[in-house]
């Protein structure tokens, strides 16, 4: 492995390539030390520490583990990338139904052009109305007050609210543009590395959160039964997140045989992966992206139009809350098959099949093989939706369990560690490929050996 880490640097492009992908996220790090303008950080930070031990943290906790922040700070990215990727969702979901934007969907580069432009402006659009939200929620705190969030001579100003509110869109605004370049000229996916390089950031905080209420000995409020649970599960997601994104089902393909002369070609067996995790970390973030946004809104009006109503409105959108749980699995399980219905088209498949000259044993080409592949990629993506969504609960039940915090519960086990370990095994799978490309030794060995 040593090897494989010094080839990577001989390679000028993949050396190039990891170096731009290193600079822009430590870029998008130096972002979370720019404050926004009029907020209190050190009554930013008192507020955050009394809500979490008060347990009502949690959706701002839930937020700010994708936006790479922590409840204690307020910077010019306190959005995160997650307004970028509900806009993402919403043109998938449109895709499906509209059918200019399916025509461009279509048209391949220059409709992917298109559709990557309608999301930018419908990003801009969304980042203005979460951040009026989030800063509404700061100036709910009166300006006379001693913890006041805002700082009194800018309570309620024009300079606050235009300030706060560019502040925020551009912030995501750049995370969005990064993100993309570092599709462009780095390795990996942007997006998903951006979200968990955040998730990364947090380490210290979830250990230290841990270690200063810990003791051997059980006269603090963890113990040591606390912390062989926590590693228990951190392991058992870890093994379960590599199990399920390297799983596949192989389905066996016969080519057919045919004579040039008096030879012969063909007749070879190969067999056709399909991944039983194809969405990837994709639904899951699909989910949470979406389950945040109505949980904004509802926490905006239980804000200003404070009521039983609206009250028992945001305590359904709260992440510990059972209908949250409900609903946020089955959000797993339609953005599961939605994704792999808009990945994997089993009619274009059976066809390229046809075409090249092969079948699957058994059965005829075409719609009997398209039939077949639609069966068993639903039967595999039933049992990977069932996976991320008991990876889901997983720090709810932990902190139910244990009493941590639930920020500590989402990192140390659950939906971010999932991301961490889906997008990492795709990172060094990247690193892998140009290393073997170039005929050097990978990560899992001798190339030439894999290639053979």
């Amino acid at each position: 492995m040593l090897k494989a880490f010094i080839n990577i640097w001989r390679i000028p492009e993949l050396r190039t390539k990891l170096l731009f992908t290193i600079f822009a996220l430590m870029l998008y790090r130096l972002g979370f030390a720019i404050p926004l303008p009029g907020i209190d950080q050190a009554s930013l930070s008192a507020a955050a520490e009394q809500a979490s031990k008060s347990g009502g943290a949690g959706l701002a906790e839930y937020m700010s583990l994708f936006s790479g922040g922590t409840l204690s700070q307020s910077s010019i990215f306190g959005l995160g990338i997650m307004p970028y990727i509900s806009a993402a969702i919403i043109f998938q979901l449109l895709g499906t139904v509209h059918p200019g934007l399916r025509k461009l969907q279509e048209e391949g580069a220059a409709g992917y052009q298109k559709i990557q432009e309608y999301t930018r402006y419908t990003t801009v659009f969304l980042c203005l109305i979460q951040a009026i939200m989030m800063l509404n929620h700061f100036s709910a705190q009166p300006a006379d007050g001693a913890n006041s969030i805002v700082y009194p001579e800018l309570h309620g100003t024009i300079i606050f609210w235009l300030s706060g509110v560019v502040g925020l869109s551009a912030g995501t605004i750049f995370l969005m543009w990064l993100g993309e370049q570092v599709d462009r000229y780095g390795i990996g996916n942007g997006v998903s590395l951006i979200i968990t390089g955040g998730i990364l950031a947090r380490m210290p905080w979830a250990i230290s959160q841990i270690a200063a209420d810990f003791s051997m000995s059980g006269e603090k409020t963890y113990g040591i039964s606390t912390a062989v649970m926590l590693v228990i599960v951190f392991v058992v997601v870890v093994a379960g997140a590599v199990i399920i994104t390297q799983g596949q089902r192989r389905i066996p393909i016969q080519q057919a045989k045919h004579n040039r002369g008096r030879r012969v070609f063909g007749g070879q067996k190969t067999f056709l992966p399909l991944r039983v995790n194809h969405g990837g970390v994709m639904p899951i973030i699909f989910a949470s992206s979406l389950m945040m946004f109505p949980g904004v809104i509802t926490k905006w009006f239980d804000s200003t139009y404070p009521n039983t109503f609206w009250n028992t409105v945001n305590g359904w959108f709260d992440p510990t809350s059972l209908t949250y749980i409900i609903i946020y699995i089955m959000m797993i399980f339609f953005f599961s098959f939605f994704w792999t219905t808009v990945q994997f088209n089993p009619e274009k498949v059976s066809k390229q099949l046809r075409d090249s000259g092969s079948f699957v044993p058994g059965l005829r080409p075409g719609p009997r093989t398209a039939d077949y592949l639609e069966n068993v990629m639903g039967r595999i993506t039933y049992a990977g939706a069932g996976f991320l969504a008991l990876i889901a609960i997983v720090p709810t039940i932990v902190m139910t369990i244990t009493g941590i915090p639930y920020a500590v519960s989402a990192f140390l086990g659950g939906t971010g560690l999932l991301i961490t370990v889906s997008v990492m095994l795709d990172f060094v799978q990247r690193i892998e490929a140009g290393l073997l490309m170039r005929n050097y030794d990978g990560f899992l060995g001798d190339g030439n050996k894999i290639r053979s």
